[in-house]
């Protein structure tokens, strides 16, 4: 049933329209699915590049709509937890942050609501969100990808892999992020150790 799924023209569909709502409504499974499909390219099933392709167009245009989501409501968000995270990180880093975001559970959202809020500029966001949505893409269809020629044989066990791998890339992204946040805690404003005395 899965296979017939994937060898589906609508499967290209579904791809963009969940990668679409992804961007605004962070509990569907939009990597999870590209994945899922980056594996069946590799058995012949799907189109990698297609995949890759529609996974980014999605991703775009759902960061776009949070952007007017959060560009129409800021006011009612500035209390967020969220919201404050992404407005700082904004402050520090401008749009890189939101490449990295991208690859943060939760974070993409937040990011591009924040965005939007605190009116950043739709060219930068747009430049921006153009290379996290295309580098989004091809890192989820790759993963799926290699985890299927992996396992040839047996889609699933390439499934896992690239499941595997996805979640190993965020825990590492998300424990480096702590480790810094950590630091940054540790340290004075003007960067100094909090305490210099020996």
């Amino acid at each position: 049933m899965v296979q017939q799924a994937m060898s589906s023209p609508w499967l290209y569909v579904a791809l963009f329209a969940l990668a679409l709502l992804d961007g605004f409504f962070p509990i569907v499974p939009a990597e999870t699915s590209v994945i899922t499909a980056g594996v069946f390219a590799a058995t012949g099933e799907t189109n990698l590049a297609l995949v890759i392709v529609v996974a980014a167009l999605g991703a775009f245009a759902g960061d776009h709509i949070s952007y007017l989501i959060g560009n129409k409501t800021g006011r009612r968000l500035r209390d967020k937890k969220a919201f404050v995270w992404a407005r700082n990180a904004l402050a520090e880093r401008g749009g890189l942050v939101l490449v990295v975001a991208r690859y943060i559970p939760g974070g993409r959202t937040a990011t591009t609501l924040t965005m939007g809020a605190v009116r950043h500029p739709l060219r930068s966001f747009t430049f921006f969100d153009a290379i996290a949505a295309i580098s989004w893409g091809v890192y989820s269809g790759l993963i799926g990808f290699f985890g299927g020629m992996a396992f040839e044989n047996d889609p699933i066990k390439g499934l896992l892999l690239g499941l595997g791998i996805a979640l190993s890339v965020t825990a590492i992204v998300e424990i480096v992020r702590w480790v810094r946040k950590r630091r940054a805690i540790q340290a004075s404003p003007e960067g100094l150790p909090a305490d210099t005395s020996v």
